[in-house]
């Protein structure tokens, strides 16, 4: 099942790297992700994209204001939703095993590891799984840390930036990847990028974000149907959009 993302009136300040005092990150930021979209954050850096992030991962708490992520199960009653994150960097244990990189995931979540193989053919590493981290590429340890997000049937999906550290033939084949595997199930999902036809190609809706404290500047509605190409005509419209917006 999906999940229902609400930030309402949120501030979120940090120290200051000088001079003492804080510097505010976010300030009475609200916004709202509906159960099954995928919600793209873009702007510049340090405009507060991935303290939006870790606030919905529950890695940070709000100064003031709330952050609300409902769950639901199969009946429809209200329960603590599941959550994937994928990173910049995939966050592997080097010394277990690719299955086992993913079957602890799994396991942590209170399910099995039988889907465990499946799931990591399904992001092509099916000749792989009793690799070690150490051993891989950049892309295929990334396909890891996917695999690893979705194994846990996650209500919703955090993504952080995870194709930007990667070359772009890399990064276009992992997005189509993902691509798929969001075709496969009913899931709610964030993405920071900085990567405006990426967010184009990938998201529903897509959030463009202002400096420092952070407010919505731009909003655009995706409107080209899924299975979706990079060379849409709608995905690059957005595209040229979000980059005269950002300029």
């Amino acid at each position: 099942m999906s999940a229902h993302v609400r930030l309402e009136g949120v501030d979120k300040a940090f120290p200051a790297r000088r001079g003492g005092g804080v510097e505010q990150v976010l300030q009475d930021l609200s916004l709202e992700i509906r159960p099954g979209e995928l919600v793209a954050l873009v702007g510049a850096s340090g405009c507060g994209k991935t303290t939006i992030l870790n606030l919905l991962a529950g890695l940070e708490r709000p100064d003031a204001g709330r952050v609300v992520v409902e769950g639901e199960d199969e009946g429809g009653a209200a329960r603590a939703p599941r959550l994937g994150v994928v990173f910049q960097q995939p966050r592997l244990l080097d010394w277990a095993t690719v299955r086992d990189n993913v079957a602890l995931a799994a396991r942590s979540a209170g399910l099995g590891a039988d889907g465990v193989d499946d799931a990591l053919r399904d992001v092509g590493l099916g000749d792989h799984l009793d690799a070690f981290p150490t051993t891989l590429s950049g892309g295929q340890r990334q396909r890891v840390a996917i695999a690893r997000a979705f194994i846990v049937d996650p209500d919703l999906v955090l993504l952080d930036e995870p194709f930007s550290a990667l070359d772009e033939l890399t990064a276009r084949r992992l997005r189509l990847q993902l691509q798929r595997l969001w075709l496969d199930g009913s899931r709610t999902g964030v993405l920071v990028t900085h990567n405006p036809q990426e967010a184009a190609f990938l998201a529903d809706r897509i959030l463009v974000l202002g400096r420092r404290p952070a407010e919505i500047v731009e909003e655009h509605v995706v409107r080209a149907r899924r299975p979706r190409s990079p060379e849409d005509d709608e995905v690059f419209r957005l595209h040229a959009s979000i980059v005269a917006g950002l300029a």
